[in-house]
């Protein structure tokens, strides 16, 4: 057991001998077994026991039994004590997930607190099965048929290479007792159905059919190994820009719907919405101008990109009523219209034509005739129906036209602004075009300038 174990923790690198470690502490047969085996290793733990008051007396006793095992082996126990029932009901989760979140947000607190260099978890190589079985039950993905990995972040597993009845006769040579958790004895959840009739069937029909899931499951993840490296390469020939905000992708390098969906699943896209969408860029013409919203972000495939954007409130109407300098607040941007900053401003004011006036030429500086403007004015985004008389030209035009013909994609079309007089006249689609009725003229007197 004991060279089992240490040769999972040196294939996996899983602990260093001058480590500081937190063992997870129930009191049950799996967790005294890690605590006995990494003192007999000769590594430093301390140990976190969480009384969830879900059984009543048994989870006091079980309680008691941790505080007398650390004192016989000279551990520093940590105890925690959670009305699980009020944080799942408050939360409107299950009982199991309640405590869950609760048991590892408290290992987590005390994990970065005493500066230890793990969290290590008894989880063996039946939970891993069992985990195994609920994803594929549930419907599953090529990770979900890796089971419980060694390593999760700060989350260690050192006894995933042993199984239940392993740790059982470890104990029993020790001569170490445990306590049992009634309600693992009970089919009421899925975890415990899996354990208590379908792994014992499995058993009956292959006495190794554990071990062959398991082992099944490493070759899995062997196989992912290969996976990830080959779609890592593919992705990054697919990011045409990347920030925290946006990503777009050239979609002729999408080439397969795995490769989607590794890159989308990080945006909040299902399985099911990538289907569709990669069904869709399949078919051009079905594609083009196509919106897909998932809960945060929301993609559209434009002109031979898929653009992925993150969803923020619509910015607000900003009143101008008179020459000054405004704060746009949150207002950003990830597209290349407007260099704009997190707090971008805007400023108007009034000047004379001097002679030599020449306008700008500059995107995000406009020069109107002032005696054409009626204060005050607003800046908002695009609303359908608004159009304009773009400078240089003589009629009007839809502005959702006009960024048409510019090639300008859903999202950014979305987000475009236009400043507005008292009278609701665009005087200008911010960052593109004036509108020719305010252009300034030799009969200007006062000019009106903007600046974003």
């Amino acid at each position: 057991m004991l060279n089992k174990v240490q040769a999972y923790i040196e294939e996996h690198q899983l602990l260093h001998h001058d480590g500081r470690y937190l063992v997870a502490l129930s009191g049950g047969a799996d967790s005294v077994a890690l605590l006995l085996l990494m003192l007999e290793m000769g590594y430093y733990v301390e140990a976190a026991h969480c009384n969830f008051h879900l059984r009543g007396e048994e989870s006091d006793h079980d309680e008691q039994f941790v505080v007398q095992l650390c004192e016989s082996r000279g551990v520093v126990l940590h105890r925690a004590h959670f009305d699980t029932r009020e944080y799942a009901r408050l939360h409107h989760v299950s009982i199991e997930m309640a405590a869950r979140t609760l048991r590892y947000r408290y290992f987590e607190q005390l994990f970065q607190d005493l500066q230890m260099d793990g969290i290590c978890v008894a989880h063996h190589r039946d939970d891993s099965v069992e985990t195994l079985l609920m994803n594929l039950i549930r419907g599953t993905g090529l990770r979900g048929l890796q089971g419980i990995r060694p390593r999760s972040q700060s989350i260690l597993r050192p006894l995933l290479c042993v199984s239940r009845k392993d740790i059982e006769q470890y104990l029993q040579a020790k001569g170490q007792t445990f306590v049992t958790d009634s309600s693992n004895l009970i089919d009421d959840v899925v975890r415990n159905k899996i354990r208590l009739n379908i792994i014992p069937m499995l058993l009956d029909i292959n006495p190794s059919a554990v071990e062959h899931i398991q082992q099944t499951s490493e070759y899995v993840s062997r196989a992912l190994e290969v996976y990830d490296d080959a779609i890592g390469h593919q992705r990054q020939q697919a990011v045409v820009a990347q920030t925290e905000h946006r990503l777009v992708l050239d979609a002729e390098c999408i080439t397969s719907e795995p490769l989607l969906f590794e890159i989308l699943k990080d945006y909040g896209f299902n399985r099911s919405q990538v289907e569709d969408i990669y069904e869709r860029l399949c078919s051009a013409e079905d594609a083009v101008g196509r919106c897909f919203p998932a809960d945060d972000f929301t993609l559209v495939i434009d002109r031979g990109q898929i653009i992925v954007e993150q969803n923020k409130e619509p910015m607000k109407v900003l009143v101008i009523p008179e020459e000054g300098n405004y704060n746009l607040g949150g207002y950003e941007s990830d597209n290349d219209i407007l260099p704009l900053s997190a707090r971008p401003n805007i400023s108007v004011m009034l000047f004379s034509r001097p002679a030599d006036f020449m306008p700008s030429k500059e995107r995000g500086l406009v020069h109107l005739d002032a005696a054409l403007v009626k204060f005050p004015l607003k800046l908002r985004t695009v609303a359908e129906g608004d159009w304009f008389v773009p400078f240089g030209m003589t009629g009007r035009k839809l502005i959702s036209d006009y960024l048409t013909d510019r090639k300008v994609n859903l999202l950014d079309k979305r987000k475009a602004l236009v400043v507005c007089d008292a009278t609701n006249a665009v005087l200008w689609l911010v960052g593109y075009r004036t509108d020719n009725r305010f252009r300034v003229s030799e009969e200007t007197g006062q000019i009106l300038q903007i600046k974003f």
